[in-house]
């Protein structure tokens, strides 16, 4: 009789679980704990009051009321939301066309290593330094300043007026980020098979109608990546208004953002609060993120919805 011979198969898959490892276990220790431990101390109220300790004390939802209900939270998110778009709207419009002319072969450019490393380089500052850069190159006395009083201008006082102060953390968030963005946009540019852009150029369309006819609708998936990810970041809006305006939100609050309010909990010692301050800011980002990402690839749900009931004769 013959012998059947077995064929030895090496399974590599639990290798794949042991480099998963440390991975997971920084998750668990460093995120996942802290996530529980926030969710666990908004339900209680926690502060000090000079040396005496308050708490903890369990109130229940009461931090959650204090919170959506007596205070200054709609007004910081205001001011979140407004500084966000300020630069969000200028780095997709550059983004977009610093993408378009990089991919482009027909245009030959020279150098493009060179110019996506100068974009990108902002990005590899720290938001700190690039903070205090910004304080003394627009203080009263900066150099802005004195070229402005050598053209016979008044001095103008940016981080004494609302446009001033909202308007220069925007720069800083645009030019921090639009490189950033910019590679992304190219990776998704490039994707694009060079055949369908052939075709439409046969066809008669000239760079814009190709540019909204086809690249645009290939490219909204990574469109909505990169503003999901700029919305989490725009909440999450600290360093650069709170280097610039003295952690005070200047002129008179009106580009303090809802993460400083919550660094002014969690240096008060207010605990409870900042806990519920946090849960909520959760539960915010992952709303509009949700929402943002249904809306963006909506169209494209429903194109595939078509084709799958086209191909089943429906």
């Amino acid at each position: 009789m013959k012998r059947k011979r077995r064929s030895k198969c090496v399974s590599y898959a639990k290798w794949g679980y042991i480099f998963l490892i440390p991975f997971f276990l920084v998750y668990f220790i460093f995120q996942l704990l802290p996530l529980i431990s926030t969710f666990y101390n908004s339900f209680f109220e926690n502060y000090r009051v000079g040396l005496m300790q308050i708490g903890p004390k369990f109130v229940g939802l009461q931090n959650y009321k204090e919170i959506l209900f007596n205070s200054e939270l709609p007004i910081y998110l205001k001011n979140t939301f407004i500084i966000w778009m300020m630069g969000f709207i200028p780095q997709m419009f550059f983004s977009l066309l610093l993408a378009s002319w990089f991919t482009d072969l027909r245009l030959r450019l020279k150098c493009t290593g060179f110019f996506k490393t100068v974009i990108y380089m902002p990005n590899l500052i720290m938001a700190s330094a690039f903070s205090m850069l910004f304080y003394t190159i627009f203080s009263d006395v900066g150099p802005i300043n004195n070229l402005l009083n050598s053209m016979g201008l008044p001095t103008y006082r940016f981080l004494s007026e609302v446009a001033g102060a909202r308007g220069l953390i925007a720069l800083m968030n645009f030019l921090m980020w639009f490189g950033n963005t910019t590679i992304v946009l190219m990776a998704g540019i490039m994707g694009i098979d060079t055949s369908i852009l052939e075709a439409a150029r046969i066809d008669g369309a000239n760079s814009i109608q190709i540019f909204r006819r086809i690249t645009l609708p290939i490219i909204r998936p990574i469109m909505a990546y990169t503003l999901v990810t700029s919305l989490i970041g725009g909440i999450q809006m600290f360093d650069v208004p709170q280097i610039l305006t003295n952690g005070n939100g200047n002129p008179d609050r009106t580009s303090m953002t809802v993460i400083m309010y919550l660094n002014k909990h969690l240096y008060s010692k207010n605990y409870g609060m900042a806990g519920a301050l946090s849960v909520i800011l959760f539960i915010i980002t992952a709303i509009l993120s949700v929402a943002v990402f249904k809306y963006v690839t909506k169209d494209m749900v429903n194109v595939g919805e078509k084709k799958v009931k086209k191909a089943k004769g429906v």
